[in-house]
């Protein structure tokens, strides 16, 4: 259609930002976790709470602190430590366990150095 001399100029795309998207920082932080991230309260206390898919963590067992169960290898769960915790405050919970966490404990008190499993 065009002769070969003939070039015409085009200009890049743009690549339009969607409104409400959050930061890529953000987005990279949830997905490498395998699930979103949110800060919370109980007992006083700042907790960092995340959300699992549980898939990204096959084989390993986790014991819940709510109800002293524990939670099959691949199962979806929550991951929650006091924000000024390190990694060893990390806990495991079933979801419905945490999301009850006020309302019940475990028959079974288990201390900090008490094995997780």
């Amino acid at each position: 259609m065009f002769p070969d001399s003939v070039r015409c100029a085009v200009s890049p795309r743009h690549h339009r930002s969607r409104r409400g998207a959050r930061p890529a920082a953000q987005e990279d932080r949830d997905d490498r976790y395998g699930g979103s991230q949110r800060t919370e309260t109980w007992q006083g206390e700042e907790w960092y709470v995340r959300l699992v898919a549980g898939a990204s963590s096959p084989g390993k067992r986790y014991r819940c602190p709510g109800c002293d169960q524990e939670i099959p290898p691949g199962a979806p769960h929550v991951v929650a430590w006091p924000e000024y915790g390190g990694v060893d405050d990390r806990r495991h919970w079933h979801k419905a366990c945490w999301n009850a966490k006020d309302r019940r404990t475990p028959g079974v008190q288990r201390s900090r150095n008490a094995p997780k499993h």
